[in-house]
């Protein structure tokens, strides 16, 4: 949510940023924002003016009645009844408004960077960065779903009958990789520098509508029924969310923190849920890092951030790309974003979203009233959130990367501490 100042002062600037995100329907909610606030400002003059004229007013019924001056001061006191009975109005039509600003301002898209490239979607995003060396090898790389089940790691099948589409069972040495890489997404992050968290895997509404657009929540969550309970899409949500309404001390930023959690998304769109294969899936879980940070150091962090994700993917043999997101494919809390799209030697591109880094600016903050103390007063801090590593949907960049001609599939050294001194899985016949 941006400051209502910005429209105040430079709706016009508001409107060019609704344009290069191609949501021309939008333009209009600002200028309802600027007739609505000025009628809200110019009821809260009057109540101030009506509150104000109670104390005058009430000095003179006082004196009125030393004097014995009955008459007159029933008159003003009867000036003072129908002032108050429209200082109820006005707190009342005030109260309606703010409701009313407030949802047209969660509506409203983030200021974007000025780096960001203007584009309508996806299509348009920009190559930034390749890393490692993009190779297609001389054998044929079998779709990914069928690399699992030769490794007696996948069934789709019993989770059908048990779950439905979307859902799936890891078993043998893949279960055992899958938390392989987790552990060591986690301890990577520590090393770094960053505070390990397990956070609580349900959210209620006020913190679901602070860290997302309405569109993202009715796309991506499951409600709990009956309650006012969410389940997570992303620990980001939660972690955030445990800053909500707190002043925290300038001295104490950036908090730097990583979380691991189940995820839970509908996957509601145009990609729909696979019935053969991981990648797209109700249920996952991942390691996440998350910054809250000063205004000032919010750019550095994030270019900190998505390096901090290269590396990690570097170290576990995975080719990939840096995308930097598009105006068009920016979610309207972001200010700036790109994705790490691994490569895939099957298909002979970069394809499979690794993670996701973004600055959210004061957003989210300001949504939450998560502020810090400065000498001038509180501020909005800048929120940052950031993918390490989201199995099972990398396992099919891992696996495809990392396969042998013979069906086997090679372990990285950093993760043959976490299987168990494991160099390679084998086809078991």
């Amino acid at each position: 949510m941006i400051d209502i100042n910005l429209i105040r002062t430079n709706p016009d600037l508001v409107k060019e940023n609704i344009k290069k995100k191609f949501q021309d329907h939008k333009l209009a909610l600002v200028d309802e924002v600027v007739a609505l606030d000025k009628q809200y400002r110019e009821l809260k003059q009057e109540g101030d003016n009506l509150r104000a004229n109670r104390n005058t007013l009430s000095s003179q019924i006082g004196k009125l009645m030393k004097e014995k001056n009955l008459e007159e001061a029933n008159k003003i006191k009867q000036q003072v009844k129908r002032n108050n009975d429209r200082t109820l109005e006005i707190e009342q039509q005030e109260e309606e408004l703010a409701v009313k600003i407030k949802k047209i301002m969660m509506i409203i898209p983030n200021i974007i960077d000025s780096t960001v490239p203007v584009g309508k979607d996806d299509s348009e995003n920009v190559q930034r960065l390749t890393v490692g060396e993009a190779k297609v090898p001389n054998f044929e790389i079998p779709y990914h779903a069928d690399i699992l089940e030769s490794l007696n790691g996948l069934d789709l099948d019993s989770a059908r009958r048990t779950s439905g589409n979307g859902f799936y069972y890891l078993t043998g040495n893949i279960a055992r990789l899958h938390s392989a890489i987790l552990s060591y997404g986690r301890d990577f992050m520590i090393n770094k520098g960053f505070t390990y968290c397990i956070p609580p895997f349900m959210i209620r509404s006020d913190v679901v509508s602070g860290v997302m657009s309405f569109d993202e929540m009715e796309n991506m969550m499951y409600k709990i029924e009956g309650e006012d309970l969410y389940l997570i899409g992303t620990s980001e949500h939660s972690m955030i969310g445990r800053f909500k309404d707190t002043i925290l001390k300038e001295e104490d930023l950036p908090i730097c923190l990583t979380s691991y959690s189940p995820c839970f998304r509908k996957e509601v769109g145009a990609h729909g849920i696979e019935e053969r294969g991981i990648y797209r899936v109700h249920q996952f879980e991942k390691q996440e890092m998350i910054v809250i940070c000063k205004p000032e150091d919010s750019m550095e962090w994030y270019k900190k951030m998505w390096e901090i994700s290269s590396e990690f993917f570097k170290s576990i043999d995975i080719p990939h790309e840096v995308m930097e997101c598009c105006s068009g494919d920016l979610a309207d809390l972001k200010v700036k974003s790109c994705d790490l799209n691994a490569w895939s030697p099957r298909q002979n591109k970069y394809f499979g979203e690794l993670g996701s880094c973004s600055n959210l600016s004061d957003a989210q903050a300001r949504r939450l009233g998560i502020r810090f103390k400065t000498q001038k007063g509180n501020q909005f801090a800048h929120t940052l959130n950031n993918t390490v590593v989201a199995p099972p949907r990398m396992l099919i960049a891992f696996l495809e990367n990392n396969l042998n001609a013979d069906g086997s599939v090679n372990i990285p050294k950093v993760l043959q501490p976490y299987m168990g001194g494991l160099a390679k899985i084998e086809i078991k016949k």
